[in-house]
């Protein structure tokens, strides 16, 4: 193979390209692992309540999700150390903010809005059996409620945080945003193809509308070029002739 033009690459190599190109799930984000990772991050950080940690965990791994999923989850949880190591600021109470993205959509059931209301009553609940602060709990539900809107007030450094994370997802690379449409569209197996079109094209047009996507200068720099192509690109999809009869399948992969 190498005499007729392959190159000779090292097995971790390999592996890393497999990974970049989505044709490998990093063993991190596979099933029972993923679970693991899940819950070792959550004991770093609240150890005497382990049982908390094993709800959520439990929550974000049910059946019908299938893109906001514990993979979703350790995204969001990952994310702001990327945005932090390009040079931006924490916030106040930072602990809030981590709480808030492990609760973001603990419930989750497709119903925007209800699922953010949802979720910030749960965070409340539970974090006040585990003897959280109550400022540290207010916080957390007033972060849970943002991504319903993902439009954080002006110098509001947790929620710029914790919504760059939630959207990073848009920055990804073209075949991974295919994967991602679809991932979204079977959480939806009740709504008709025309219905899937008509509301997702609502939420790309929402979202083009945010101005700035993205509310960290790191966010902007790591996805905001490529997340405005992804999303003219589906925009475009919906809104061709016979759009609303489309197919998340037929959605160009690259």
């Amino acid at each position: 193979l190498v005499a007729r033009g392959a190159r000779e690459v090292s097995g971790g190599d390999l592996v890393r390209r497999l990974v970049a190109s989505g044709l490998r799930i990093p063993a991190r984000r596979r099933g029972s692992k993923l679970e693991t990772v899940l819950l070792h991050h959550w004991g770093r950080v609240v150890p005497r309540h382990p049982e908390l940690g094993r709800e959520l965990v439990g929550r974000w791994g049910e059946a019908h999700r299938h893109y906001h999923d514990r993979t979703h989850l350790l995204a969001v949880l990952e994310a702001p150390r990327a945005l932090l190591a390009g040079g931006g600021q924490p916030g106040p109470q930072p602990q809030a903010r981590w709480f808030a993205a492990w609760f973001h959509d603990a419930v989750y059931n497709g119903a925007p809005g209800r699922d953010e209301e949802d979720s910030a009553r749960l965070a409340a609940d539970l974090l006040a059996r585990a003897g959280r602060p109550g400022p540290e709990i207010d916080e957390t539900v007033r972060l849970v409620l943002l991504p319903a809107t993902h439009r954080p007030r002006a110098r509001d450094r947790s929620g710029a945080l914790l919504c760059d994370a939630d959207l990073s997802v848009l920055g990804r690379d073209q075949a991974e945003y295919r994967s991602y449409l679809q991932a979204v569209r079977r959480e939806y197996p009740h709504v008709t193809d025309t219905g899937f079109a008509a509301g997702r094209g609502a939420v790309v047009d929402r979202l083009l509308e945010l101005d700035p996507l993205f509310r960290t200068g790191t966010g902007r720099r790591l996805w905001l070029a490529r997340a405005r192509a992804n999303l003219a690109a589906e925009q475009q999809f919906w809104q061709a002739p016979a759009g609303a009869a489309r197919q998340v399948a037929d959605f160009p992969a690259g």
